[in-house]
């Protein structure tokens, strides 16, 4: 790839986008698109992501066949990664009930498992063909507006006036603090490990697991190159996990189903639900997970952060702002109340409760409409 840390700040732009993780990256995309002039900063040098996120909806790979009507985009990832049309619910390793996304209405009714590096990657692809790039590395420090634009200022003194800037700048936005914008919710008081491992997993990689137990939620996917993800609530995770401890949590929590070769990549993070009191004050935006964060659980974050840089790109371009903060914070909303819900049906350590769960989901899981009401909510294609 071609480092972009020479690039120099213009003086001016109609756009600047904080950020450019795969929020900030569709939303350049979609203005790039719309022959809206723009610039996208980022504090990171290229490739000095971690990468949390690993599963691409069915309808964030239509937004990108929207970014790239040949097809050609969405074509480049899903040959980067796992297809997966079942997602599959446990307790522990016993069975409980199953959600296929196969028969969809959608050109892809799948899960494709892919690192979040390679969806930036592929993105960026596309942001360069169009003639745009990510200037690197900016902090952006102080955010001013007054009625003509804003004023942004960086970690070393650089400046960039704008009509519009947009926050895509994480959990920790800069834009939403000088927006003055409230996020509220909660934390979850579980730590939640992540890691990457290779190992012989009995269900094999056809399949999503979310394997519930009183110890914690579970989750097991499919990866390129014959790796798993592991994603974990744990009560006190160590800060860097090793392999004796992901091999142990694998044994309590999904006894006899896996054997752990090798890890490959491990962190540790803690989970917050919450969303922005609103999406813009003035001439600052709010996108992704500047706006909104929630439980890993059913993979929803950085497809619905997509879909938030490809709707406020869209509204830029048509110029219905108002437009944006409607169509997109229910959906936040939403996403946070379904993976809350997920991630406390899956934890309770209530015994009376989990027999309910594990009595209620195979029979609700024989009833068609339900599963395809859970798929197409996964799947994220209620939101078009």
């Amino acid at each position: 790839m071609t480092s972009t840390a020479a690039l120099p700040l213009p003086a001016r732009t109609e756009v600047a986008v904080v950020g450019a993780g795969p929020t900030g990256l569709a939303l350049a995309v979609t203005l790039a698109e719309a022959g809206i002039d723009f610039v996208l900063l980022d504090r990171q040098a290229e490739g000095a992501n971690t990468s949390r996120a690993a599963v691409v909806h069915a309808r964030t790979l239509e937004v990108l066949d929207e970014l790239d009507p040949s097809g050609a985009l969405s074509a480049d990832l899903v040959g980067r990664g796992v297809p997966v049309s079942r997602f599959a619910v446990r307790d522990g390793a016993r069975p409980l009930a199953a959600v296929d996304f196969n028969g969809l209405p959608t050109a892809h009714p799948y899960a494709l498992m892919v690192p979040q590096y390679e969806t930036e990657a592929v993105l960026l692809r596309r942001l360069r063909a169009l003639g745009g790039d990510v200037h690197r590395p900016y902090e952006v420090t102080t955010v001013a507006q007054d009625a003509q634009g804003a004023t942004l200022t960086t970690a070393t003194g650089e400046t960039l006036r704008a009509a519009h800037v947009v926050g895509a700048d994480g959990m920790h936005s800069a834009v939403r603090a000088a927006a003055g914008i409230a996020f509220e919710g909660g934390s979850y008081g579980e730590s939640f490990v992540l890691a990457d491992v290779v190992m012989d997993w009995a269900p094999g990689p056809r399949e999503v697991s979310l394997a519930f137990g009183a110890a914690g939620l579970t989750v097991i996917a499919p990866l390129p190159g014959g790796h798993y993800r592991i994603v974990a609530t744990v009560a006190e995770a160590p800060a860097e996990p090793d392999l004796a401890f992901v091999r142990g949590l694998l044994d309590e929590r999904v006894p006899g189903q896996a054997a752990v070769r090798e890890l490959v990549w491990s962190s540790r993070f803690r989970i917050h639900h919450r969303v922005a009191d609103r999406y813009r004050a003035g001439r600052l935006l709010l996108a992704g997970d500047a706006a909104h964060v929630h439980s890993p659980a059913g993979g929803q974050g950085m497809n619905t952060g997509i879909q938030d840089g490809h709707a406020l790109g869209s509204a830029l371009a048509a110029g219905d702002l108002d437009g944006y903060e409607a169509a997109r914070r229910p959906v936040a909303l939403r996403v946070v109340a379904l993976t809350h819900r997920m991630t406390r049906v899956a934890t309770t350590r209530n015994r009376a409760l989990r027999g309910v769960r594990n009595t209620l989901l195979p029979v609700l899981a024989r009833v068609p409409a339900l599963r395809v009401r859970l798929a197409t909510e996964l799947a994220e294609l209620n939101y078009r």
